[in-house]
């Protein structure tokens, strides 16, 4: 697949991230391996030996997702099917329905069906440290993905995941800021409204790369953050309460691509085309265009799911692995046509 202005990260920069992500780093600062011998001696599967379930010819691997409802999940599970047959798993799929007690069930399941290892993307970030904590104790190594568990969390559950997989938000907040200034030049006055989710860690990253960005201007300001919920039709209403009671606001960052498709039409909906722009993750089959979506950083689910699955594969085969992976961000302008897999 082709990455239209897709963003490089170079190999400091990432070594950076790792050195101040949970648990990424020696002493040094550099990022270290985590093999399975050497994670067992660490306590992180919480059990002397790996599931016996591990050494069947076709291992389970347990997966549990928020939704489906969102086309981002629809190729996260993809790849997950996909990639984890061609590395000879037999992947049984849980999905959450945007529910944490339902997550939490779905983790007990797995433990009674004592599944090899299991890949977590979390409902939410702090309720999840449960999830990881109970499989810990049943000796079921835990990879995350996409979203991060609440280190404050992780650490009062004396819980440990293996590795994280994703991409890295806070880059996707910084550029997505960066083109906002860009567009809007130099002197303009400018008040940014957030469509955002702040249960979740991994938004709240990509808000922090945005504002650190955003605030470096002196005429532009950060104003109110509505919560949009991870649905569109929450972020409609949401982002047009918010643009009703805000006149002055030009400017909506959305950080999901469901929060970006919702704001949109509150947007043309509020008749507010060339008088308010918005930027964000990039919204599942909507194309950016010159007067209000003018920018969108993605990320690729599918891949992801991938890394994960083959992570898994040497994790089980005793070889090193890093406990964090952020991807690169892929970044569109208007003009440019984002690829399918591309979401927010």
């Amino acid at each position: 697949m082709k990455i239209v202005k897709q963003m490089a990260i170079s190999g400091i920069s990432i070594a950076m991230l790792l050195a101040v992500a949970p648990g990424g780093a020696g002493a040094s600062g550099a990022p270290r391996a985590v093999g399975a011998k050497a994670a067992r001696q660490a306590g992180n599967l919480g059990a002397a030996a790996l599931p016996k379930s591990c050494k069947t010819s076709k291992p389970v691997i347990g997966v549990s997702l928020p939704d489906t409802s969102n086309p981002y999940y629809v190729y996260m599970r993809r790849g997950f099917l996909q990639v984890g047959a061609k590395y000879g798993f037999d992947v049984k799929m849980a999905i959450a329905n945007d529910d944490d007690s339902t997550q939490l069930s779905q983790i007990d399941a797995f433990i009674q069906e004592n599944v090899c290892a299991v890949a977590l993307n979390p409902v939410t970030s702090g309720p999840s440290a449960a999830d990881v904590a109970a499989l810990n104790k049943a000796g079921i190594p835990v990879f995350t993905v996409n979203v991060l568990v609440d280190q404050t969390d992780l650490t009062k559950e004396h819980a440990k995941i293996v590795q994280f997989v994703g991409a890295n938000q806070a880059e996707g907040g910084k550029v997505e800021a960066l083109q906002v200034l860009k567009d809007l030049g130099a002197k303009a006055k400018i008040l940014v409204g957030t469509v955002g989710f702040p249960q979740s860690q991994t938004t709240a990253e990509r808000d922090a790369g945005f504002y650190s960005v955003i605030k470096r201007d002196p005429h532009a300001k950060v104003g109110e953050l509505v919560n949009g919920q991870v649905e569109p039709t929450v972020s409609l209403q949401v982002t047009t309460d918010m643009l009703e009671g805000n006149p002055n606001m030009n400017v909506i960052w959305a950080d999901t691509g469901p929060a970006t498709l919702g704001a949109l039409k509150a947007i043309q909906e509020l008749k507010l085309q060339g008088k308010v722009t918005l930027y964000g993750f990039c919204a599942a089959g909507t194309p950016l265009d010159k007067v209000v979506y003018r920018g969108c950083v993605g990320q690729q689910p599918y891949n992801y799911a991938s890394i994960v699955v083959q992570n898994i594969k040497k994790y089980l085969a005793g070889k090193p692995i890093l406990p964090t992976i952020l991807e690169p961000v892929p970044t569109y302008v208007a003009g440019q046509t984002i690829p399918a897999g591309i979401l927010g």
